[in-house]
């Protein structure tokens, strides 16, 4: 039976805000700089008068911006795109379908996101063949494994930057240079990690990146997909030849300007935000590791991303505590943010090698730059209460 989460009548005394791998707040500056390209700065793009003019003026530097971000030659690089979801279609299914006919098999990971996967499945069904690559406990793809799936056929490797449930960071460097090595075609999703950790497209060698804004204090609805220049790409969808031919529509022009300034941002204060996410986190998992019969999901240190927390509570549902802490006005999730309405066990989680059982167990708490020690402190101290009043109604817990 479906878990209906509710939130009480009842006022909240605290909103503490820690499910930032799902979305995050809008940066108060990235707003300010959004708002005259609604009521002033309206112009299209791809008109010829002076307001497109400017417009298009407008749309070139935010590109130049994200370019520089990520290290990328051109800003003619940077296509803006509805979001990272469909910046991960567009990735594969461009490169897959301009290739089609000559190749036809393409390499990514059982922990993928599902824009990856789903994606993948409808290829599956153009007739193209995918290979899953499997992962360790930590959620690191086997780098062996990935050098004897490419044959003379595989067209792409996708592989997420750092994951969304336990903030595994791949060594996309090592993969890169595999990938450059076999010649073939080399894509990340970079969703999560983007001003989080470095992502430098030339280090990586990486042809098409995967990239959104509201996963970084920029507003949600836009997204970028990298593509280095010559890299063979069909659109899918047609239209008016904006985005360099590649995304069809007219340009989101406000939340261009959005994730150019919160990109800006981001990148300007990035190791100072980053420093106090790892101080943070780490305190976390120290704090909950203490309860007992608990086990933290993923890396530890610099190959976790800095603002993620996944720990699996035995004897508990994440459901269940996730219900208990929203009454209470603590916002967290359990398995991935945009699967966790289904009662199936995390993929991510079961391709790691945990149980279906204790899979349902994990709660996943993640960070930002305006996350404080005191909510920190705060939730700890709830989510134990949650724990062992949960574990008292549980037949199979244990006196703690």
């Amino acid at each position: 039976m479906m878990l209906v989460l509710f939130v009480s009548n009842k006022k909240m005394d605290k909103k503490i805000y820690l499910d930032n791998g799902a979305t995050t707040k809008v940066d108060d500056q990235v707003v300010k700089d959004m708002l005259p390209y609604f009521t002033r700065n309206y112009g299209n793009p791809s008109s010829l008068h002076a307001f497109g003019i400017e417009a298009d003026e407008a749309l070139n530097k935010a590109r130049k911006k994200i370019a520089d971000a990520i290290n990328a030659n051109s800003f003619k690089e940077i296509i803006f795109t509805g979001s990272a979801t469909e910046a991960d279609s567009i990735a594969l299914m461009g490169v897959a379908f301009a290739n089609k006919g000559k190749k036809d098999h393409i390499i990514t990971t059982k922990i993928e996101h599902k824009a990856i996967l789903e994606t993948c499945k409808q290829l599956e069904n153009h007739k193209f063949k995918i290979t899953y690559l499997d992962v360790d406990s930590q959620g690191f793809v086997d780098l062996k494994q990935l050098e004897k799936s490419i044959t003379k056929k595989t067209i792409l490797v996708s592989v997420m930057h750092s994951n969304h449930e336990v903030g595994t960071i791949q060594d996309l460097e090592k993969i890169g240079r595999i990938c450059k090595q076999k010649g073939v075609l080399f894509h990340t999703d970079a969703a999560q990690s983007f001003t989080k950790t470095s992502l430098d497209v030339q280090k990586y060698k990486l042809e098409l990146v995967s990239l959104n804004a509201h996963k970084m204090h920029g507003p949600k609805g836009i997204g970028v997909l990298y593509v280095k220049e010559g890299t063979k790409i069909n659109p899918i969808t047609a239209g008016g030849g904006q985005e360099f031919g590649i995304r069809a529509g007219t340009q989101n022009l406000p939340y261009i300007v959005g994730f150019a300034k919160a990109a800006e941002i981001g990148m300007g204060g990035m190791a100072k935000n980053v420093k106090k996410m790892i101080i943070l986190r780490d305190y976390i998992i120290q704090k909950l590791l203490k309860i007992p019969n608990t086990k933290l999901n993923g890396p530890t240190g610099n190959k976790r991303l800095c603002n993620n927390v996944n720990i699996s509570f035995d004897f508990v549902e994440g459901e269940a505590m996730l219900m208990h802490l929203n009454l209470i006005g603590i916002f967290v999730s359990t398995g991935s943010a945009c699967s966790s309405k289904s009662l199936k066990p995390s993929h991510i989680l079961t391709a790691m090698g945990m149980s279906a059982e204790k899979a349902h167990g994990s709660l996943r708490i993640t960070l930002s730059k305006y996350t404080t020690k005191n909510e920190v402190d705060f939730a700890v101290k709830k989510v134990r209460r949650v724990v062992q009043n949960l574990r008292k109604l549980s037949p199979l817990s244990i006196n703690e």
